[in-house]
């Protein structure tokens, strides 16, 4: 029976590869476990393997041989069973593991090809000779670096061989359905990028790039962070950078200027290996940003030494993250007692021997040159070389220990009773194994427990570090233990320093956060950078990401973070603006009573009687009327005040410009007739006058009757009249609801009466002397027409300022005042005086003429026509 095509080659290849035992240390057992160290680091230029890991290779690979031993010596576990192994160099390279592994299946590989072995003839009949068979390796410890675990997993897995790695962490190889015959002591990178995650978010950063080495273990953290960061929410990758598995020179200061694409993005979230990291190291050195980039290492940078040996400078405020862990004192008195003559069972300890001495074995097959001393023999680890226990010691002996119990237990249950291995362990089944191998729970060599889930995951554990300068010197520096995360994350900010200020933590923020009353209008497409846009104007903040208005009887807080009730004003007693129109009106109302007194107690004298006493009166009421709008213009409103406004705001005006139209109407109607015929027109009796002065003024009256009716007056607070440019200015103006045109409206009838006035004044202007009120009514009325001209540009120029309020009430009551000081100073004020100071003129002018010899043809009979000159 032929072998299937694929164990055809696994055989070839291991035969090939794997033939003795100078590729590999042996220990000889009942069972024999496999291990995968990487000895030697990858090799150049074509090698396969190139110088030796001390730490990563020798110590793990001591470690597997010290754990065996304690094992072995153990009494209660595995009785009469004692464990063997077979170790093997992976040399840092999954292709050459993949070679080396193969040794592993060998013996289960020619035992299903026994049955060709009878077809197998020697020259001259002799029959063949059968070479001593190979180990049956019942479970692996290893590998090391992830991609050297996902290929060899496959392999294993084919011949259901149980593997336990020590510090493979890609997520990738959580995988149940493509490595189930995987385990690992460490835990997943998707812890690892959750803890990371969790550190960048605790250190305010919301901007990062991330830099990965080719393969399984740098892609796979990289994406995992990536992935649990997409999830959290609110940190964003700026750059996802990848080193080639083979550089090219020049590439890493490559991925230096690429980082500094985004300059923001301080924050380096690195999963590489170890030679990665360095060689970036020195390229951030080289372009002179020693200080600038904030590294978050993973576990493949931890706590070592040899990353940032000669580069401390560059390293500082590094913040690392190690699988929890702890030196094992007895690993320590062990490989420290380890020499040339006590442990020639590890073939690479010679090797190791040299290199940690920096000496040269005369048995090496090298003449000693004058540069490189002898080795003595003599040399002890500790004393005369620098040793410091190497990071995953612990999880090598957790790993064997997990496989010696997984066999303790299988031994238990298979085989009671019995004292070394029994006929159900023989073989030993590795699915059986397996099943064993998930089920274990022990307290680990750190006193840790350890313990496996489903996926054959470790429970996540990791110290946190940062690389501190201890004596003000970076070249002094050390890790210091900053944090931990179990499912959680515990950082002591307090304990980390910095370049620059050691208390405050640098940024990487793509955008700095906006201040008080600024929005973020976000970048499209990267959700962790912004533009600080700020609520101007009557806008406020109501989150970080909305400005919206205020209401209308409310303007923003300085900071715009708020909104506040707008201050309410009005034009008060005590204003400024109000002096001058209250000045004008006391003045105006004090004259306008000294006036009416002096009608009233000389009101059968001859000027009295000539400037027509009921017009008089009426025209002196509306002039009293015009002047008390001001203190109504002034006072507090309320619908008493805005009914008093909307009644006598026009009314003054109104009475006054009626009783002077009647009286220059009467004169322009005299003079015609008087043209035409000695018969008076009609109309012109006092009694007429005053009828037709209360006709004029009932229009507005009713008009304003009506208004009221349908629209009862009220006070209102007007937000938008001093709404300014600057909220810090805005004012709510409390009036009357009487807008500008409505109260300009008030006064249009008023206007109208003016204008009419005026039309007749100028049509009586030629009227003869003895009309002697025609002329100052006429220049009543000029003048009156001039103030209101000037009025309306004044009253609405203004409606935009921020004092509009104050300008156009002042505007307004002045204008009347003004109005009326007119008709007051023009028509009364010259009668007043002589009245008063030169009573000898108030007499009739035929009593001051008796010595002339002229006549005076006296105008159509009735009052006001002449009176003393």
């Amino acid at each position: 029976m032929r072998d299937p095509p694929l164990l055809t080659l696994l055989l070839t290849l291991a035969q090939a590869r794997v033939a003795g035992a100078a590729g590999s240390v042996r220990l000889a057992g009942g069972l024999t476990l496999g291990g995968l160290f990487p000895v030697h680091a990858r090799g150049a230029a074509g090698r396969a393997c190139g110088p030796l890991k001390k730490e990563q290779g020798v110590h793990r690979l001591e470690a597997m041989l010290y754990a065996l031993d304690r094992v072995n010596a153990d009494p209660e576990l595995l009785p009469g069973v004692r464990l063997g192994a077979r170790l093997l160099d992976t040399c840092s390279r999954d292709t050459y593991a993949l070679e080396q592994a193969l040794s592993f299946v060998q013996a289960l590989i020619r035992g299903r090809g026994d049955g060709d072995a009878a077809a197998v003839r020697c020259p001259g009949g002799v029959p063949p000779v059968r070479a001593a068979p190979p180990e049956r390796v019942v479970a692996v410890v290893g590998a090391s670096a992830s991609s050297v675990s996902i290929m060899v997993a496959n392999v294993l897995r084919l011949f259901a061989i149980p593997q336990i790695s020590y510090a493979s962490t890609a997520p990738e190889l959580s995988d149940s359905t493509r490595y189930d015959f995987f385990s690992r002591v460490v835990p997943p990178d998707s812890y690892q990028a959750q803890a990371m995650v969790d550190i960048v978010r605790a250190l305010g950063w919301n901007y990062v790039s991330t830099l990965a080495s080719e393969g399984n273990y740098g892609e796979s953290g990289v994406d995992a962070f990536v992935q649990i960061s997409r999830e959290a929410g609110g940190v964003c990758i700026a750059q996802s950078i990848k080193i080639p598995r083979e550089p090219k020179p020049g590439e890493f200061n490559k991925v230096i200027r690429r980082l500094m694409e985004t300059p923001n993005a301080r924050g380096i979230i690195i999963f590489a290996n170890e030679d990665d990291i360095r060689r970036v190291l020195e390229a951030a050195r080289q372009a002179n940003l020693t200080s600038y980039f904030l590294w978050v290492g993973s576990d493949s940078w931890g706590a070592k030494i040899s990353p940032i040996l000669n580069l401390e400078d560059v390293a500082v405020g590094a913040i690392t993250i190690l699988p929890k862990r702890a030196s094992i004192d007895g690993f320590d008195q062990y490989f420290m007692t380890r020499s040339l003559e006590n442990n020639r069972r590890n073939i690479w300890f010679a090797e190791f021997w040299e290199e940690n001495f920096n000496c040269k074995l005369t048995s090496s097959g090298t003449q000693s040159d004058d540069s490189t001393r002898k080795c003595t023999g003599e040399e002890r680890i500790g004393r005369d070389s620098a040793y410091e226990q190497e990071g995953k010691v612990q999880f090598v002996i957790d790993a064997v220990y997990a496989i010696a119990h997984a066999l303790h237990s299988m031994h238990q249950a298979l085989c009671p009773g019995h004292t070394g291995l029994c006929p159900a362990m023989e073989p030993t089944d590795g699915r059986t194994l397996l099943q064993y191998i998930r089920a274990v729970r022990f307290n680990g060599s750190a006193g840790t427990p350890v313990m496996f889930n489903e996926n054959g995951d470790a429970p996540g554990r990791y110290d946190i570090f940062q690389y501190q300068v201890t004596n003000g010197s970076a070249g002094s520096g050390s890790y210091q233990a900053v944090g931990q995360w179990a499912e959680t994350l515990r950082l002591d900010v307090e304990a980390l320093q910095w370049s620059g200020d050691p208390r405050e933590v640098p940024e990487s923020q793509c955008s700095l956060p906006c201040g008080p009353g600024e929005r973020k209008k976000m970048v499209k497409g990267v959700p962790c950078c912004w533009h600080c846009e700020a609520c101007d104007g009557y806008r406020f903040q109501v989150d970080e990401f909305t400005c919206e208005a205020c209401p209308g009887d409310m303007r923003p807080t300085r900071n715009h973070t708020g909104c506040r009730p707008t201050p309410v004003v009005r034009l008060s007693w005590s204003s400024p603006w109000a002096a001058p129109p209250l000045l004008l009106a006391v003045l105006g109302i004090m004259a306008t009573t000294t006036v009416v007194a002096t009608f009233v107690r000389h009101n059968n004298t001859p000027i009295v009687r000539a400037s027509g006493r009921e017009l008089s009166y009426v025209l002196l009421t509306g002039i009293f009327l015009i002047y008390t709008v001001t203190f109504l213009m002034v006072a507090e409103p309320g619908a008493a005040v805005c009914a008093a406004r909307r009644l006598f705001l026009g009314l003054g005006t109104t009475l006054s410009y009626s009783a002077l139209l009647t009286k220059t109407n009467r004169i322009y109607r005299i003079f015609e007739q008087g043209k035409r015929s000695v018969t008076p027109p009609p109309f012109i009796s006092p009694t007429s006058q005053l009828v037709i002065t209360f006709s004029f003024t009932s229009v507005q009256v009713v008009g304003v009757m009506a208004w009221m009716g349908a629209q009862p007056p009220h006070s209102v607070i007007d937000y938008e009249e001093q709404r300014t440019v600057e909220p810090e200015q805005a004012r709510g103006v409390l009036k009357c609801d009487m807008s500008d045109l409505s109260l300009v409206g008030c006064l249009g009838y008023s206007l109208l009466l003016m204008v009419t006035c005026t039309v007749y004044a100028i049509k009586a202007r030629g009227v003869p002397e003895t009309f002697n009120e025609a002329k100052p009514i006429g220049f009543t009325m000029y003048t009156t027409c001039i103030i209101w001209l000037a009025f309306v540009p004044i009253f609405f120029g203004t409606a935009q300022s921020a004092e509009k309020i104050y300008i156009q009430t002042t505007t307004l009551t002045v204008s009347l005042s003004l109005s009326a000081s007119v008709s007051l100073g023009m028509l009364y004020v010259p009668k007043t005086y002589v009245i008063l100071f030169h009573p000898e003129q108030n007499v009739q002018k035929r009593k001051r003429s008796l010595k002339t010899t002229s006549t005076v043809v006296a105008p159509p009979k009735g009052e006001g026509t002449e009176a003393p000159k």
